[in-house]
C-alpha cells in the first residue's frame, strides 16, 4: 500500500492517478471489510482492549468516507490530490497502530491466527472476485 502512495505522489498523468486512486480504494475496501467481518470480532472475543478496537472501527469509518469521496470525483477535481494523501496518512497511522498495538494482542491472545490468517485470506479472495 505504501508503494503505492509514493507511486501516486510522482504521476502527473491523470489517467494514470484515476487508475492507481481506483486500485488503492478497492484494495482499501476490501481490506477493511475483512477485518471488520473477521479480523475485529475475533479479536473482540479473545483480547481485553475494547477501546483500540473502537478506535480502528473509527479509522475505518473514516478512510471509507475518503474512499466514497475519491471515488466520486476525479483527478480533475479540486482536493482529489489531497484527499488520496490524507488517505494514505490515514492509512499509514492505521498500520502502525495495529502493528504496535493490536497484532501484539492478538499474538498473546487465544486467537488461532493460522486459521484466522486462512479465513481473511479467502474472504479477500472472494471479494476481489467482486470488485474486479
Amino acid at each position: 500500500m505504501k508503494t503505492w502512495f509514493k507511486q501516486y505522489e510522482k504521476l502527473s498523468d491523470e489517467a494514470e492517478k484515476e487508475a492507481l486512486a481506483r486500485k488503492i480504494c478497492v484494495a482499501l475496501t476490501v481490506h477493511a471489510k475483512i477485518e471488520e467481518e473477521i479480523f475485529y470480532p475475533a479479536l473482540r472475543k479473545n483480547i481485553d482492549d475494547e477501546d483500540l478496537l473502537d478506535e480502528a472501527e473509527v479509522e475505518h469509518a473514516s478512510a471509507k468516507q475518503l474512499i466514497a469521496e475519491i471515488r466520486s470525483m476525479s483527478p480533475k477535481d479540486h482536493l482529489f490530490d489531497a484527499k488520496v494523501k490524507v488517505l494514505g496518512e490515514y492509512v499509514t497511522h492505521h498500520v502502525q497502530e495495529e502493528e504496535q498495538e493490536m497484532f501484539p494482542e492478538a499474538r498473546k491472545s487465544e486467537v488461532d491466527l493460522t486459521a484466522l490468517g486462512e479465513k481473511l485470506s479467502k474472504r479477500k479472495g472472494e471479494l476481489m472476485k467482486k470488485a474486479a
